[in-house]
């Protein structure tokens, strides 16, 4: 099929963006720590310097004091998946309440009061810090786009009611068009406190100060390369010297896992985004959006987008991009097609803000797994833990996975720990080239189902059987 031709409106937008990301070009963005050179012991090492691997040190020193905490990162502080995602900071543990139910039922319950204590624990470590982030609670709204999608999102609000929760709310059209205004709108649920809108790369440098005042030693520009058994501990390579430990976390999420039995489990995928220049008070005036709510769409293939402090769109999603091999590299992080195709749906969105320019375009790997939301688990007798799997869903669920991790390193039963969703595992994904076509046919089969009213054919239906998904 030929690629849709650029619209002048689309090509003129993009004409001038630059290809990085916007988070990360700020003017404040910290400098990078020393790389380790030689050896160094430590209680606790933690390997990642993202959400998860900031989160769990930060957790270990407020648990403990005492405790001796280590953080390698193999590049700088947020620079991956931690710099590069929407700033949605969702309550949600399960990828929504959908996934949720259909995995989970029996403690979907409990799991949305975990979910909403973690944002909670998020917004007031955010205030104890002092976390320069532009935190705004502001809700997130999902929208109808298409007529099947209004029933959805009543089942939705019903099954939330259900489980006792009262935060949402059901918008018919014209009421959804008070709060943002597009003619592509039908109706919205809108969680109102559920997410919060965040400055993803300010929040991972703000947790770096937090943690290197508790007193965890960081070093960055230090790939942690092999991972082994040494004694009654652990014993940690990288290019320059060595970290020995009694304990390791492990945060690396879409990157290959030093536990190589994980790596079956995580596919990266690739998504992007464009930031528009700051809207003037006429352009805001057209669309609305006095609320500020985070907002996506509910096709399969999904648009996210946010407002953010100084009056930007962030224009995100609907590609989900798989390279064969799961390779995650510098080339894969841009696409040209998909930045002109959201270029495309922005303005088919927002007809209203034609001839707004994009400022910044961008894309970063995903670790997503078959079932959405994260796992958890051992290694090496106990003395290793992993996080990973948090398809899309990390800036808010990687702290709930870094207690996790400490719980499980200490050997204590938890109210976490003994969760269903920690104790089982997703599916692994088949290896090449068996999942290169797996993948290939359920993105066309998602694509299908988005122009075919949500139905979902046979490849669809066998895939939702067996507990194995794709999504972003």
């Amino acid at each position: 099929m030929a690629r849709a031709a650029m619209t002048p409106s689309a090509a003129h937008a993009l004409a001038d963006a630059e290809p990085t990301p916007f988070w990360l070009a700020d003017p404040d963005r910290p400098a990078a720590r020393p790389a380790l050179v030689g050896d160094e012991t430590c209680d606790l090492l933690v390997v990642g310097g993202g959400y998860s691997g900031l989160w769990t040190a930060l957790i270990a020193k407020e648990r403990d004091p005492q405790r001796d905490v280590v953080l390698v990162e193999g590049a700088e502080i947020g620079w991956a998946a931690s710099g590069r995602n929407g700033g949605f900071c969702a309550a949600s543990l399960t990828h929504g309440l959908g996934n949720g139910l259909a995995r989970w039922p029996g403690e979907l319950a409990t799991l949305e009061q975990l979910g909403i204590r973690n944002l909670d624990a998020i917004e007031e470590a955010v205030a104890r810090y002092g976390i320069d982030c532009a935190f705004e609670r502001t809700g997130e709204i999902d929208i109808a786009t298409e007529p099947h999608q209004i029933a959805e999102l009543k089942e939705f609000a019903e099954d939330a009611a259900g489980l006792g929760l009262d935060r949402h709310t059901f918008l018919d059209e014209d009421e959804l068009r008070a709060q943002i205004d597009s003619p592509t709108f039908r109706a919205g649920l809108w969680d109102r406190d559920g997410v919060a809108m965040l400055n993803p790369a300010r929040l991972a440098w703000g947790l770096k100060q937090a943690c290197l005042g508790l007193g965890v030693r960081i070093y960055e520009r230090t790939p942690a390369t092999d991972l082994a058994s040494d004694g009654i501990g652990m014993a940690v390579r990288t290019p320059y010297g060595r970290v020995f430990a009694r304990h390791v976390a492990l945060g690396t999420n879409a990157f290959p896992s030093l536990v190589k039995r994980v790596r079956p489990y995580i596919v990266p995928v690739y998504d992007h985004a464009l930031m528009t220049e700051p809207l003037s008070e006429e352009q805001l005036a057209a669309i609305g959006w006095k609320n500020r709510q985070g907002l996506s769409d509910s096709n399969n293939h999904f648009h996210y987008f946010r407002i953010t402090a100084d009056n930007r769109i962030l224009w995100g999603g609907y590609d989900i991009v798989y390279r064969y091999g799961g390779g995650v590299r510098a080339e894969y992080d841009h696409h040209p097609a998909t930045y002109e195709k959201l270029a495309r749906h922005f303005f088919r969105c927002f007809p209203q803000l034609e001839g707004l320019r994009f400022t910044h375009t961008w894309g970063g790997a995903i670790d997503t797994c078959s079932r959405f939301s994260a796992f958890f688990g051992t290694a090496h007798a106990g003395r290793v833990a992993y996080a990973t799997g948090y398809t899309g869903l990390g800036v808010g669920a990687t702290r709930f996975g870094a207690e996790v991790m400490l719980d499980l390193l200490s050997g204590e039963r938890t109210e976490r720990t003994e969760l269903e969703m920690v104790r089982s595992k997703p599916l692994p994904f088949p290896p090449e080239p068996l999942r290169w076509a797996g993948i290939g046919i359920t993105q066309w089969s998602m694509t299908q189902a988005d122009t075919r009213g949500g139905r979902r054919n046979l490849w669809l239906k066998a895939m939702d059987k067996v507990g194995l998904g794709f999504d972003s």
